[in-house]
């Protein structure tokens, strides 16, 4: 499942005799998985830091714990360290880190997961927003949730009909609609307050 070379194998020995600590090892686990802000954090361990569940691999000398949420997402993954004319560099490869791509036989609330997590979200992030999926009926109706800067923002509206429920008609055949469920009096730090969003939205209509 994790392939460690033996050059990175040697390279962990060395720090873990350093820290002379008794049963230390490290620590491999996947954050933010599924999602292009996905990444893979490796870490010492020592048995009191360990949650009890995690996958283990033997190593020479030590153990490679994977914790075990993070089991599927870091199937594949490979840890390399490479010796350069400027150092030697420690390379670690996910290749499902990321998600993968739903296959034919994928359903419809799957697909719009997908979609929603890789294409829409990183784009909310700009105006620190994101959009979780509530639900998908079976007419091909999602119903979404906005959170972060989306929530209470004066522009949720547009960035619902423009942008999202656009790109998911595009993207995920079967989608019919979108819908917010979103109570948007409660949000907190919206990107664009209400009033500034309609002096805008005034504006545009006068140009």
């Amino acid at each position: 499942m994790i392939d460690i070379s033996e050059t990175a194998q040697a390279y962990f020995r060395k720090l873990i005799e350093r820290e002379d600590i008794a049963g230390l090892g490290v620590k491999l686990s996947a954050v933010h998985a599924g999602t292009p802000r996905a990444d893979v954090r490796l870490e010492f361990a020592a048995p009191g830091d360990l949650s009890g569940d995690e996958w283990a691999v033997d190593c020479q000398g030590f153990t490679l714990w994977i914790e075990a949420i993070s089991v599927e997402a870091l199937d594949g993954a490979t840890i390399d360290y490479v010796t350069q004319a400027t150092g030697g560099q420690l390379q670690i490869r996910a290749p499902k880190v990321k998600g993968e791509a739903p296959g034919e036989g994928a359903s419809l609330a799957q697909r719009v997961h997908y979609v929603v997590e890789n294409e829409i979200n990183p784009q909310l992030a700009s105006h620190r927003g994101h959009v979780q999926v509530e639900q998908v009926d079976a007419a091909g109706v999602v119903t979404l949730r906005f959170g972060g800067g989306c929530h209470g923002c004066g522009m949720a509206d547009v960035t619902l009909k423009q942008g999202i429920e656009k790109t998911l008609l595009e993207r995920v055949p079967g989608v019919t609609a979108v819908r917010d469920a979103t109570d948007h009096e409660t949000g907190e730090e919206p990107y664009y307050q209400r009033e500034q969003a309609q002096q805008e939205q005034a504006q545009q209509d006068r140009g």
